[in-house]
C-alpha cells in the first residue's frame, strides 16, 4: 500500500503528479455523458484504438466501449507509479478497464511504443488468440515528440513551429495562484529537416504501418474501417498550427487516408478516413503557442454549448457503425468542429482576441473553466473528490480480463 496526500505540483501546463481519484471519476463522468446505445449490434465489434489513455484518443475508447459496444484493444504508453505517481493516464486507463469490465466489455490494454513493430506484433497476436483473428475498426490517435523508425533505427522529432516566416502571437499563462496573463511569444520558422521531421512523426506513416502489418496478417474484416483523428482549427491559429509544421503532418495524413481508402475498398470492401475534431483542452493542445487562449475565449462565446471530446466521439462512432450516414466534406473528411468553425463563433472570438489584454482577459474568456480543464488532465479539480484525504497510488496496470 502506498496511500499518500496527492496535491498539485506543476510548471506552466505540467504537472508533476497525477491523483488517482480524480482521474477515475473523470472516466466515469465521460462514461455517464455517452447517450446508451441506440441499438445492439448482433456480434460486439472487435476494435484497436491507438493512443487510447489521453485527449481524443480516450474519449474514442469510452465512446467506443459506451455507445458503439466495442470489445477490443486500446493501446497507449504510460509511466508506471514509482518516486512520483503514476500518469494520468495510467489510471485513466486501469479506471477505463475496470468499466469495460463491469459493463461486459471484452478490452485488453497494451502499454508501449505503439511506433515500434513489437507493439504491433503483439496487437496481432492478442486479436488472433482472443478477438478470432478479425478487426473492425482502428482509430489512431497518436501525438508524440518523437518516433523511431523500426526499418532504418532513425528516430525522428516533431517541432511546432511556422513555415516561412517567424511568427509572434497572444498566449495565454497562469501564475501560480491561477490567475491569467495575455503575453505575445515569438516563434522562429521551420529550417532544415523541421518539416520532414515532423511529418515522419505526426503524419500517416505510422498509421499506414499499422494497417500493413494487421492486413498482412489476414486481421481485417470485411468492411474494415479506420479513422485517424485529426484537427484544422481558427484562422486565430493557423500559422502555427494548420500552415506549420503540424498542418504540414496534417496535410499528410489526409493524404494517407486516400490512399489507404483506395487499397481497403479493393481489399475488404473497407474504407479510411480522418476525423476533424473540434478544439478542448487537451495534453497535447496545451503546448502550442496561443491555443490556451484562443480556447478560453472560445469557451467565452459558447460556454456550455461546446461539444467535450466525448461528445464529438460518439457522433464519430455513430456515423462509423452506421447510426447515422457518414458525413463527409469535399476532401472526404469526417468533420465534426463544425460548431467551432461556425462564421458567427469565429467572429465573435476573432473579436475578443483582437481586444484581449491581461486587464480585461477575465471579461472575455473563461479562465476558471480553463485553468480547472488544466488541473483535470492530472486529476486534480473534479467536483466529489477530497484532496485532503490520502489515496492509493500504486494501482496496477490492468491484466486481461477472462474472455
Amino acid at each position: 500500500m502506498s496511500e499518500r496526500v496527492i496535491a498539485p505540483k506543476n510548471r506552466g501546463f505540467l504537472f508533476l503528479d497525477s491523483h488517482p481519484a480524480g482521474c477515475e471519476r473523470l472516466v466515469e463522468d465521460m462514461w455517464q455523458a455517452v447517450p446508451a446505445p441506440s441499438r445492439i449490434p448482433d456480434r460486439a465489434p472487435v476494435a484497436l484504438v491507438i493512443g487510447s489513455s489521453a485527449g481524443y484518443g480516450l474519449a474514442a475508447t469510452i465512446a467506443g466501449l459506451a455507445r458503439a459496444g466495442i470489445r477490443g484493444i486500446g493501446v497507449c504508453f504510460e509511466k508506471a507509479p514509482g518516486r512520483r505517481t503514476g500518469t494520468a493516464g495510467w489510471y485513466r486507463t486501469a479506471a477505463t478497464a475496470e468499466l469495460a469490465r463491469r459493463h461486459g466489455h471484452d478490452m485488453v490494454f497494451l502499454n508501449g511504443d505503439a511506433f515500434s513493430d513489437e507493439m504491433k506484433n503483439q496487437v496481432a497476436r492478442v486479436l488472433e488468440e482472443r478477438f478470432g483473428g478479425r478487426l473492425d475498426y482502428l482509430i489512431y490517435s497518436v501525438a508524440a515528440p518523437r518516433r523511431t523508425d523500426p526499418d532504418t533505427g532513425a528516430t525522428y522529432a516533431s517541432v511546432l513551429k511556422p513555415i516561412g516566416e517567424a511568427y509572434s502571437t497572444k498566449t495565454l499563462v497562469f501564475d501560480d495562484g491561477g490567475a491569467g496573463e495575455v503575453r505575445e511569444v515569438g516563434t522562429q520558422p521551420a529550417d532544415g529537416d523541421d518539416i520532414e521531421q515532423t511529418v515522419a512523426v505526426m503524419g500517416g506513416t505510422d498509421w499506414e504501418r499499422w494497417i500493413d502489418h494487421l492486413a498482412d496478417r489476414g486481421l481485417l474484416a470485411d468492411g474494415f474501417t479506420t479513422a485517424a483523428l485529426s484537427y484544422i482549427g481558427s484562422a486565430l491559429t493557423a500559422a502555427i498550427y494548420r500552415q506549420g509544421t503540424i498542418g504540414a503532418a496534417k496535410s499528410h495524413l489526409e493524404q494517407t487516408a486516400r490512399t489507404l481508402d483506395e487499397r481497403l475498398g479493393k481489399l475488404v470492401g473497407g474504407r479510411a478516413v480522418t476525423s476533424v475534431n473540434a478544439a478542448a483542452v487537451t495534453q497535447s493542445s496545451t503546448a502550442i503557442p496561443g491555443i490556451a487562449l484562443y480556447v478560453g475565449l472560445l469557451r467565452g462565446v459558447l460556454g456550455h454549448a461546446m461539444v467535450p471530446p466525448v461528445g464529438q466521439l460518439t457522433d464519430l462512432w455513430d456515423q462509423l457503425t452506421g447510426v447515422r450516414p457518414l458525413d463527409l466534406d469535399e476532401e472526404g473528411r469526417v468533420r465534426l468542429d463544425t460548431w467551432e468553425l461556425a462564421p458567427a463563433v469565429q467572429t465573435a472570438v476573432t473579436e475578443r482576441w483582437n481586444t484581449a489584454t491581461t486587464e480585461n482577459i477575465t471579461e472575455l474568456a473563461d479562465l476558471d473553466w480553463f485553468h480547472a480543464e488544466v488541473q483535470r488532465l492530472y486529476g486534480f479539480a473534479v467536483p466529489g473528490i477530497d484532496y485532503a484525504a490520502p489515496v492509493e497510488t500504486d494501482i496496477p496496470w490492468p491484466g486481461a480480463a477472462t474472455p
